[in-house]
């Protein structure tokens, strides 16, 4: 095995890491435990993490389900099974309208078949015969034009609806790719954006993976707690979204980490975005404004990866991250750019289901 191929063996594999958890603690393998088992994994959730991490290796998929319950303001299942039997109500309701449009129709056609007959006929008196014609036609035509407008009418109210569901779909993914607490968008979102990257080769040299972590978190939330280390994870992902375009794509990816997707830009003018958003935090006051308390200073580390140094989404973020973890090991609060060489030893293992 060549150096360049030893990194690829170590990318984490979250899919296999989370079925493995899955199968070790005897549960179901189906949609609603995988996004139980996923949230717990990228530890967005810490409380759903720890719950999950109480069930042992005996939980009941009533327990599970009440989980989720718990945690999950929207259960996907419901929400588009929900959408699904409206969308379906609408569609046999628009359905049943043409039939009768169609029926509607077809009756008047008949209707000008049999006129026409009459007309032709030379046995009936011509003005008579005219007469009775137009006074039927005229009302005919007058029933199947108000017919038309109420099927126009009936076609429209049914599209508004459906474009409603649509728009409701629309909501409930954005929800549930954002991250609750920063507002930012969350890993689900994330491990999308990044499978994303590779779809046009000629933008990797312009596009990059930025991994940021903050310096010492677990000690800060050792010693404030954990709202006031929420307030600053709220602050910091404030801090990285506003010395950003509007167009980079950043997420909070779990616990004190975030990550951003830098497209159209080249290595420099990605570091130098990354130091300014480092200096920026690292002038940032960190205060309780009623106890004059400071928790700061908060810092920190950033690790930068271009695509054109990857094959594929999975070695990208493993490249970020060995920057990232040269950062930590270069004393914190710094920015480094991947350079071929670097290694690391690490495994991100599922510690919450080690025995």
């Amino acid at each position: 095995m060549t150096a360049a191929a030893a990194p690829k063996a170590q990318i984490p594999d979250v899919a296999g890491q989370i079925t493995y958890a899955m199968r070790s603690m005897g549960v179901a393998p189906i949609p609603r435990n995988y996004e139980l088992f996923y949230e717990a994994y990228i530890g967005s959730n810490p409380a759903l993490t720890r719950d999950l991490a109480a069930l042992g290796n005996q939980a009941t998929q009533e327990e599970l389900d009440a989980l989720g319950a718990q945690h999950f303001t929207h259960s996907p299942a419901r929400v588009f099974d929900d959408a699904h039997t409206r969308l379906a109500a609408e569609l046999e309701g628009l359905l049943r309208v043409l039939r009768q449009e169609q029926t509607s129709l077809e009756s008047y056609n008949k209707l000008l078949g049999e006129t026409c007959k009459r007309i032709n006929s030379k046995s009936a008196a011509s003005v008579e015969l005219i007469e009775n014609a137009i006074t039927l036609l005229t009302e005919a035509t007058g029933d199947t034009m108000a017919h038309g407008e109420r099927t126009v009418e009936n076609v429209a109210q049914r599209s508004q609806e459906m474009d409603r569901v649509r728009k409701e779909l629309d909501e409930y993914k954005r929800i549930a790719n954002t991250d609750s607490l920063t507002r930012l968008s969350n890993r689900r979102a994330f491990d999308d954006r990044l499978a994303a990257v590779f779809d046009n080769p000629a933008l990797k040299p312009i596009t990059a993976l930025v991994l940021a972590d903050i310096d010492n978190f677990k000690k800060i939330n050792d010693t404030y707690g954990h709202p006031v280390g929420d307030k600053i994870l709220a602050t910091v992902a404030s801090v990285i979204r506003a010395n950003v375009r509007r167009d980079i794509f950043v997420a909070r990816t779990g616990g004190e980490e975030f990550a951003l997707i830098v497209d159209g830009n080249t290595p420099e003018e990605v570091m130098s975005m990354a130091e300014r958003i480092r200096r920026t935090l690292e002038a940032t006051p960190f205060k309780n404004s009623r106890t004059r308390v400071n928790y700061g200073p908060v810092t920190v580390s950033m690790g930068v990866c271009m695509a054109s140094n990857a094959d594929d989404p999975g070695e990208l973020y493993y490249k970020s991250d060995v920057a990232l973890y040269g950062a930590k090991n270069a004393g914190r609060n710094c920015c480094i750019l991947y350079q071929d060489g670097m290694q690391k030893d690490f495994t991100k293992s599922w510690l919450i289901y080690k025995s």
